[in-house]
């Protein structure tokens, strides 16, 4: 979403060191079979590797390519206040299939268990059970942005991001403090505005009794979602995928079937008595066939994580390793480090993860659309606003949260 949407994509941030690196594959599905299901960079070339689903799988995703400008324009925003959309009728065509449960639309267009695997897992993002309505829309979304841009990662990892930022900010004269926590807004210095990227609890306890009665009731309403349990790998050498396809793709969705992978969301994000699936729906990146820079010579890393429940106490290293050892036989031998990190730790690295939340609040349907609330960024508190994943657009790695929200202020603030 970095590269595909517009915010990060405006910034000179390649003058600040970021690269962008594009594997031969954005992503592979493996299936026990021994083939795989691949997301080309070409719509074209991924819908003939699918076969009989070759038309069905266009027909779903060239709409969705082709409008790219249109959605991102009206769908990456808050709803409120409303607007009417340039191309109302492009965006109406998304919001029919965006809106419905993504394996209801799955299995109402695509019949072979190839191009139903692959689109079940890229649906699987939304971190709501496939049979949620408006899970759909994260498998259009994800889908089409890799064959508009791919799937990239950045030459170094992440911090190369944040760092380039970082850079940027600085040479147009601004400031970062860190190392100082902020626990009410009196520990903050002057200013006409402040932008919280933080949780809506977090929001609460800074904000304390300025917040009235009717918008907190709005933050305490908000949810979070699934958790997630998180490994990196260090390793002798590359994964050793049944599918050799697999080889060639930064990014694997390890589930199996559109059946398996439904399953598996369902007990690890359901509303009520989730639990772990035995055989959970696994996202691993393997950065280190492609950048150089992750490993030394001969070695590679991976990471990889599974949807828990939120704040899951478990572990659940055996079943993630598991199943990447049924689509690559032999990568537990591979193994020479392992670092585990459950919801409890990541929330302690990044108190805006709560219970292991990664997507800023959970997906739901009515939580999406009115993210916390239908004031969006702004709150009922004069100068201060809330930028982060827990308004629209939502979690990604995209900027537009912070973009949109500095907006609104600009044009508040009159500056």
């Amino acid at each position: 979403m970095a590269v595909a949407t517009r915010y990060l994509s405006s910034l000179p941030l390649g003058q600040f060191g970021l690269e962008w690196i594009h594997p031969p594959h954005p992503l592979a599905h493996p299936l026990d079979d021994g083939s795989a299901a691949i997301l080309d960079r070409s719509g074209d070339r991924t819908a003939e590797r699918l076969g009989d689903d070759y038309a069905a799988y266009r027909n779903l995703i060239a709409p969705v390519v082709n409008d790219w400008p249109v959605i991102e324009a009206a769908a990456f925003r808050p709803l409120w206040p409303p607007h009417w959309p340039h191309r109302p009728m492009a965006l109406a065509r998304f919001g029919m299939h965006a809106v419905q449960p993504a394996r209801k639309l799955i299995e109402s267009h695509l019949q072979t268990t190839p191009a139903r695997s692959l689109l079940a897992g890229i649906a699987a993002h939304s971190v709501i059970p496939l049979e949620a309505p408006g899970s759909a829309a994260i498998a259009l979304i994800l889908a089409a942005a890799g064959h508009r841009a791919g799937w990239p990662v950045a030459r170094g990892g992440s911090q190369a991001i944040a760092d380039a930022l970082i850079s940027y900010l600085q040479s147009l004269g601004g400031e970062i403090v860190t190392g100082t926590k902020v626990t009410s807004l009196a520990d903050l210095p002057p200013a006409k505005a402040v932008l919280c990227d933080v949780s809506p609890a977090q929001l609460l306890a800074i904000c304390g009794d300025r917040v009235p009665a009717a918008y907190r009731r709005s933050l305490e309403r908000f949810r979070p979602g699934a958790g997630v349990f998180k490994l990196d790998w260090a390793l002798s050498g590359p994964i050793p995928w049944t599918a050799p396809e697999c080889a060639r793709a930064g990014t694997l969705h390890l589930g199996g079937t559109l059946e398996e992978i439904a399953a598996s969301e369902a007990a690890s994000c359901a509303r009520v008595n989730p639990r772990l699936s035995p055989r959970p729906f696994v996202l691993l990146s393997q950065p280190s066939l492609f950048d150089p820079s992750r490993a030394p010579a001969g070695r590679h890393t991976a990471w990889a994580y599974c949807h828990v429940p939120n704040g899951y106490p478990g572990d659940a290293t055996t079943v993630v390793e598991m199943q990447v050892e049924r689509f690559a036989p032999g990568f537990r031998e591979c193994i020479l480090a392992r670092s585990a990190r459950g919801p409890a730790q990541l929330e302690h690295d990044n108190l805006n993860l709560t219970g292991g939340d990664i997507t800023g609040g959970a997906n739901w349907l009515r939580q999406v659309l009115l993210r916390p609330d239908r004031h969006g960024y702004r709150t009922p508190m004069p100068g201060i606003y809330l930028c982060s994943a827990s308004t629209p657009p939502g979690g990604g790695v995209h900027g537009l949260c912070g973009a949109q929200a500095a907006r609104q202020c600009l044009q508040d603030m009159a500056f």
